[in-house]
């Protein structure tokens, strides 16, 4: 199976991709270095024996695994294991892979060893550009065609490669640029300057600009995609319930109505607002050498303005510029995307607890569907597992993300190699946050709503009209009306009856007084259904963006 490049048209003047991506690359490279895959591992009872001594045995690549009755391993033969959805460390790469794959091609290794693929060829092409460099030469059209068809045509078999090199020079970068020189050696415009390969880098300066390509291409095609669907899902269950009344619970308790679309508006505009924020991060590049002062570059070319020649690089790869910077890109605006996208998970946690609740509450049914089961024992139940799994990834998203938000930003003096050993986790955040939007999207689409429920709550809550009988008496200057509705209430069964009876004894003008005996707690509602309707107008303008 081969893996075309992610996003090299992305990069190449604009143009859409030429082939699709694929969708295994963790798969594909188990594949590609043995010949059995996933289906190769079962696990089979041992010879019949007495109960205490019978085992299960997991055959793998040929190997028989024991497992005696309690579960333990025996320890000599866990390097047997090949790499699958079964033998995966993380859930990413087994349980949830077919949620989570569209994240691989930019964050895996291999989507890492593709930028710094394309960061090493664009830096030769721009030296070309040049005209002070004279040792560059300008390309062909051939030339240049034959550079980006490395990119275009990069592919799995192409970064199994590079990491076979990379077993002997035990340095990542290096290993991409002699890859690089081996492919261009026998094209003879190139090979008279294959040493301008990585010409005055450091090795930061390819990986940080590719670890900023990863993030970006990752936004973009699959983080704000998914985002924005769940955005409008919320809308989409705002309007549709715009005008469906339920009772608020403010601490618990019963509190003025609202309309169950206005609450869901509240979520959508809030998430919109950090969407929007996460947009206008600028992902940041650096190309300054060793320590950020272009040491390297000025002691062969002192006259060429380099700090002007790396802006314009960095730029042209769709990044913005940092002029001023270590030997590593400050990592701040990582910190700074990573911090927004904690706090959009947070609301959605904070949606996901609310919805759980409806539906403890049986505001919400959940549709079902034919063959699931929801508890192992309890065949009536139907749990609201989406939501559950979706609070439960974007708490393990906000851990990771946390860290690497907090720790990226620091880093000694020049620069320490803790950042490098992080930076590799960015997948695991937004993986976890991509496999909790799914969820909660899928979630709900599985509901919906119990009207007679939502009915039967209002209808055993005449209480909460006491808030707008004594907003009016007050208008009016009745004493005490806080007091009056205060001894009417509290403690006490409130019903329709004893509520009509106490606004009959107001003196109150007719007018007031007609318009709150006319009053129920399914119509004081306020403004809630308007608000709810207005919902795409509202997350349009907080967003600033075509979400739609």
């Amino acid at each position: 199976m081969e893996f075309g490049a992610p996003c090299s048209r992305a990069l190449n003047g604009g143009r859409p991709c030429g082939r699709a991506v694929g969708t295994r690359i963790r798969r594909a490279a188990v594949e590609s270095r043995s010949p059995f895959g996933a289906s190769s591992f079962r696990v089979s009872p041992t010879p019949a024996g007495p109960p205490k001594n019978r085992a299960v045995k997991a055959v793998l690549k040929g190997h028989t695994v024991s497992v005696d009755k309690v579960g333990k391993m025996s320890s000599q033969s866990s390097h047997d294991f090949e790499l699958s959805s079964l033998t995966a460390l993380s859930p990413l790469d087994g349980r949830y892979w077919s949620k989570v794959k569209d994240l691989a091609p930019y964050m895996s290794e291999y989507g890492l060893i593709y930028f710094r693929v394309l960061v090493e060829i664009k830096w030769l092409l721009k030296l070309s550009q040049i005209p002070e460099l004279t040792e560059v030469p300008s390309f062909s059209e051939e030339a240049e065609s034959f550079l980006q068809g490395l990119i275009d045509g990069f592919n799995l078999e192409d970064a199994l490669e590079i990491k076979n090199i990379e077993r002997v020079t035990n340095h990542d970068v290096k290993a991409v640029e002699y890859f690089l020189k081996q492919k261009c050696q026998s094209h003879p415009e190139i090979a008279q300057v294959l040493e301008f390969f990585h010409f005055a880098c450091t090795s930061e300066d390819i990986n940080n600009l590719a670890h900023a390509l990863m993030l970006k291409e990752s936004m973009k095609n699959v983080m704000f995609p998914v985002m924005d669907k769940l955005i409008r899902a919320i809308c989409t269950v705002a309007k549709d319930n715009a005008y469906i009344s339920m009772l608020s619970r403010t601490h618990g308790q019963p509190a003025s109505p609202t309309t169950l679309g206005k609450e869901m508006a509240v979520f959508a505009v809030r998430l919109s607002r950090e969407r929007k924020e996460m947009h206008q991060v600028e992902i940041m590049g650096k190309f300054a050498g060793a320590v950020g002062n272009y040491n390297a570059h000025l002691a062969a070319y002192p006259h060429i303005d380099w700090p002007h020649i790396a802006e314009e690089f960095v730029k042209s790869l769709g990044l913005s510029f940092n002029p001023y910077v270590t030997q590593i890109e400050t990592h701040d605006y990582m910190a700074k995307l990573f911090h927004t996208l904690i706090q959009f998970n947070n609301i959605l946690i904070d949606f996901d607890r609310d919805i759980w609740g409806y539906i403890s509450l049986g505001y919400f049914k959940q549709i079902t569907k034919a063959g699931e089961i929801g508890s192992s024992t309890m065949p009536h139940k139907v749990n609201p597992i989406d939501f559950e799994n979706s609070e439960g990834n974007l708490g393990k998203a906000n851990g990771g993300l946390s860290h690497l938000s907090m720790k990226l930003p620091i880093s000694r003096w020049q620069r320490d190699l803790t950042d490098s050993t992080v930076l590799r986790n960015m997948g695991e955040g937004l993986g976890h946050s991509l496999l909790a939007y799914k969820s909660a999207l899928q979630g709900i689409g599985k509901l919906k709503v119990n009207e007679a429920r939502l009915s039967e709550d209002l209808n055993h809550s005449w209480e909460v009209l006491a808030e707008p009988i004594q907003t009016v008496m007050r208008r009016f200057g009745v004493p005490e009306p806080y007091e009056k509705l205060k001894e009417l209430t509290r403690g006490r069964a409130v019903s329709q009856e004893s509520i009509t009876e106490f606004i009959e004894g107001l003196e109150l003008p007719e007018e007031a007084k007609i318009n709150l005996l006319k009053l129920t707690p399914h119509t004081y509602i306020g403004a809630a259904a308007e608000l709810a309707m207005n919902v795409d107008v509202a997350v349009n303008l907080l967003s600033g963006l075509e979400i739609f």
